[in-house]
């Protein structure tokens, strides 16, 4: 109890600190208990912010504030004709897998059924006929539910509608009037923020290159990695090129998930043929790529952050709000090791005066 009492102590007697820890957890509460209602303006916020790191670039390269800020609005608006003219091709790519399920479950019946015979010592008949059962209880479900979200339903219409119309909007005035938001916002902040402001500037110039370099990352990776598949002839190119894109977004992880899409079109395709394993290895050369020549070249100055501390957060974040976690892990994980690094030391000396990052 006493260390409990003296951990207490220390929080109470220093007014940063317990000024600090007021604001995360409000915060966290108010995020949570109000994710759903305003889920376009925290998306529209999260887009101003990636949007603000490419301004803050460009202005760094000489345009002036009002340039940079048209010039990346543009571009998001571009990018967002530019997506949502391939949503027709996905829609249509996912619509043909669906439709081609019984025909890939009879090529999987077909490999599953020789498996036996090539390793007798590895799998036995009892085991593949388990495993085929398996593999058809897994494929009906995933096609119900894939054809639940292209049914879609009335309510999501609008709100895709909602989206497309409100978050473009928000973005555009979240970067217009950055200044006077941000300086009403630390207005509305109680004294002793000083140590807020410094954790949140520590945590905003980590993840400045951070951002910025993991959009491009993901752009090259998803071309990439479509115009190879297109080459070899893989079906579901453009799918598996956005799979592939989306899942550089979840470090470490996310390349390991991205190998089964991959490998299972490779193998319905063309059996276990060199050909599919020309398609794995060519994605394990993407790979490869990405982590030992793309990775360092844009992320520079990224966080320094140990990758087993990373694969908690993705675990830990992911395991309390599911998808949103595991995207915002890194982000979150930020958060965590700069209030970290700044309690022992703000714990035994006051914070100097600081002002808010903008």
């Amino acid at each position: 109890m006493s260390l409990i009492r003296d951990w207490y102590n220390a929080i109470a007697g220093n007014n940063q600190l317990a000024m600090l820890l007021i604001l995360l957890v409000a915060g966290t509460a108010f995020v949570v208990l109000t994710a759903r209602t305003l889920a376009p303006f925290y998306a529209a916020v999260t887009i101003a912010y990636v949007l603000q790191v490419a301004s803050d670039r460009l202005q760094r390269r000489g345009m002036t504030r009002r340039v940079a800020t048209t010039s990346v609005f543009g571009i998001f608006i571009a990018a967002l004709l530019a997506l949502l003219g391939l949503v027709p091709l996905l829609g249509r790519q996912i619509a043909q897998f669906v439709g081609q399920l019984p025909q890939l479950m009879a090529r999987v019946q077909e490999i599953i059924d020789t498996l036996p015979e090539k390793y007798p010592t590895l799998i036995t008949a009892a085991q593949a006929a388990s495993l085929m059962d398996e593999a058809r209880h897994e494929a009906l479900s995933f096609s119900q539910t894939l054809a639940g979200y292209l049914g879609g339903t009335v309510l999501g219409v609008v709100t895709i509608l909602i989206y497309l119309v409100i978050v473009p909007i928000m973005v555009f005035f979240l970067l217009k009037d950055k200044d006077p938001i941000v300086a009403w916002f630390a207005s509305m902040l109680p004294e002793h923020h000083e140590l807020s402001a410094a954790v949140w500037k520590d945590v905003h110039q980590q993840l400045q290159n951070f951002v910025g370099g993991k959009v491009i990352q993901m752009l090259i990776v998803a071309v990439v990695s479509f115009a190879v598949f297109k080459l070899i002839d893989l079906n579901y190119a453009p799918l598996l090129g956005v799979i592939i894109g989306v899942a550089v977004l979840i470090p470490y992880v996310g390349a390991a998930f991205a190998t089964v899409p991959v490998a299972v079109v490779a193998v319905l395709q063309w059996g276990l043929t060199m050909d599919a394993g020309i398609a794995v290895g060519a994605y394990a050369i993407i790979h490869a790529l990405d982590g030992n020549v793309l990775v360092p070249l844009l992320f520079s100055e990224a966080v320094s952050i140990h990758p087993v501390a990373i694969i908690v957060a993705i675990l830990f974040f992911g395991g309390i709000w599911g998808v949103w976690g595991v995207f915002f892990a890194i982000p979150l994980a930020v958060l965590v090791k700069a209030v970290i690094t700044a309690w022992p030391a703000r714990a035994r000396a006051p914070a100097p005066t600081s002002t808010l990052a903008q």
